[in-house]
């Protein structure tokens, strides 16, 4: 499925906080942002994308119970990343010590880029 992108920029260079509370408004849009600012709504996935991403999730959460080593997260999760952009991974796991050492409010809100080991999957 192809994500569409819109560039608001000519109108509205929309900061972290307004990017949080647009998506926080809108639960039934997956959206991330790119490095130049422009929206990204992603379209739900399919069923072998889905079946794929929920196998994956399944065997790194059993594996992260057993270490206890980390926190795990699912697509649903938004990272803020070194280049400015706020993106969505199938999977991302982050080393406890580097959770822990996050703010409260960055925990709540797009975690910046701590993560350790993330997964997109792509299924044509």
């Amino acid at each position: 499925m192809t994500a569409y992108t819109v560039n608001l920029n000519p109108i509205i260079k929309l900061t972290d906080e307004q990017f949080y509370q647009l998506c926080k408004e809108n639960p039934e849009i997956k959206l991330e942002r790119n490095a130049k600012g422009e929206l990204i709504i992603m379209p739900p996935t399919g069923r072998e994308t889905g079946n794929k991403n929920s196998e994956i999730n399944a065997d790194f959460v059993i594996w992260n119970r057993q270490t206890k080593l980390g926190v795990c997260f699912d697509s649903s999760t938004c990272f803020k990343l070194p280049n400015g952009a706020n993106r969505s991974p199938d999977f991302a796991w982050i080393r406890k010590e580097r959770w822990d050492a996050l703010t409260p409010e960055e925990q709540e809100r797009f975690p910046p880029h701590c993560t350790r080991f993330r997964i997109r999957v792509n299924v044509s």
